[in-house]
């Protein structure tokens, strides 16, 4: 398990690294003039000297390319001075030189050209809203794509069966910013009257009078629209394996004995059908987590996604490299325990 372990892990980190260089390579080889950017178009040259030197674009690009990696990294060679210190909020470990030391850091992914805010703070405000985004979507989807599978494979080649296949074929056929957008319109416009849902709205929504408050209902028509994929993907994996199982031997056994039907669905045939489904929702549970952008804009739910696609309106780069980094290291981190957990409950993986 530990060897698994140990090369999953640096699998992991080849994935990251790969990302890495990638990201930066592909945003710096843009010609937009990212001290330009920063400072504006009507400063001075001696302002965009200084802006350049800050940034680094004075060196060569392999220079730029190990300092960017050096900020990335949680274990780093850093400066000891009182800005390198503040900029960094690292924690010195062994000194190097007089200048310098081997830190314990958070990676660094930067300050936003237009706010000039740090990049971790930005994306820090806005996960929450994508995590609770994708869990309620996530949840949403299994609860009910498990329900509507076994529905389909109880009442086999009858109306139900069929109804649940063909929606959910269109599901799987629908893009996200579609169903969003189709969503949006007739659930928050045409039907606000009945529903009392918005187009658009985060969590939190501010009165004048009563100040900031939890907005709740703001969240059920993005998660609705971004499950839609993942419920239909559930519904047919569920339907499937269920059959499978229904099929089998042990079944027959079971029926035999005198077990009823509902016993011998829910307790025999229904836990060893669920393993594709546990395979599709840590899946799509990455892959939520990493591409609600487009759902997120459509409603105006404050998230990673909505801030990325602000950010590339804008030209914010290093906001825009360091939203791509963090959706991959989550994918990736919730890859790495999804193969994990697969190692534990079938030891056969580990070979693998």
């Amino acid at each position: 398990m530990l060897r698994f372990l140990a090369r999953r892990i640096r699998y992991s980190l080849l994935v990251l690294w790969g990302v890495v260089t990638l990201i930066f390579f592909l945003f710096n080889v843009l010609p937009a003039d990212p001290a330009r950017l920063m400072m504006g178009q009507r400063s001075d040259i001696a302002s965009l000297q200084n802006a350049r030197r800050d940034l680094n674009l004075d060196k060569p690009m392999f220079v730029r390319y190990l300092l960017y990696v050096n900020d990335l990294l949680p274990v780093s060679i850093n400066k000891t001075d009182s800005f390198a210190k503040q900029q960094y909020h690292y924690v010195r470990l062994v000194p190097v030189s007089a200048r310098r030391a081997l830190v314990l850091k958070w990676p660094y992914l930067g300050r936003s050209y237009r706010t000039r805010k740090e990049v971790n703070a930005i994306l820090g405000e806005a996960l929450p809203g994508t995590a609770l985004l994708a869990l309620v979507a996530m949840t949403f989807a299994t609860i009910f794509g498990i329900l509507l599978g076994v529905l389909a494979a109880l009442k086999k080649d009858t109306w139900l069966d069929t109804s649940a296949v063909a929606a959910s074929v269109a599901g799987i056929s629908m893009p996200s910013f579609f169903a969003g957008l189709l969503i949006a319109f007739v659930f928050g416009y045409l039907l606000h009257n009945y529903t009392g849902l918005n187009m658009t709205g985060s969590l939190w929504e501010y009165d004048p009078f009563t100040g900031r408050h939890l907005a709740l209902r703001n969240l059920i028509l993005p998660a609705f629209a971004l499950g839609i994929r993942p419920l239909a993907i559930i519904t047919q994996l569920t339907r499937s394996a269920l059959l499978d199982a229904l099929s089998q031997d042990y079944i027959r056994t079971a029926y035999a004995k005198g077990l009823s039907k509902t016993k011998t669905i829910f307790r025999h045939a229904l836990p060893n059908a669920l393993n594709p489904v546990i395979t599709a929702v840590s899946g799509w549970l990455a892959e939520l987590l990493a591409g609600s952008f487009f759902v997120e804009y459509i409603f105006g739910w404050k998230g990673v996604g909505k801030v990325t696609v602000d950010a590339l309106d804008k030209f914010d780069f290093p906001l825009v490299m360091g939203a791509v980094l963090l959706t991959s290291f989550i994918f990736i981190v919730i890859n790495l325990f999804t193969d994990l957990f697969y190692a534990w409950i079938d030891p056969r993986v580990r070979l693998y």
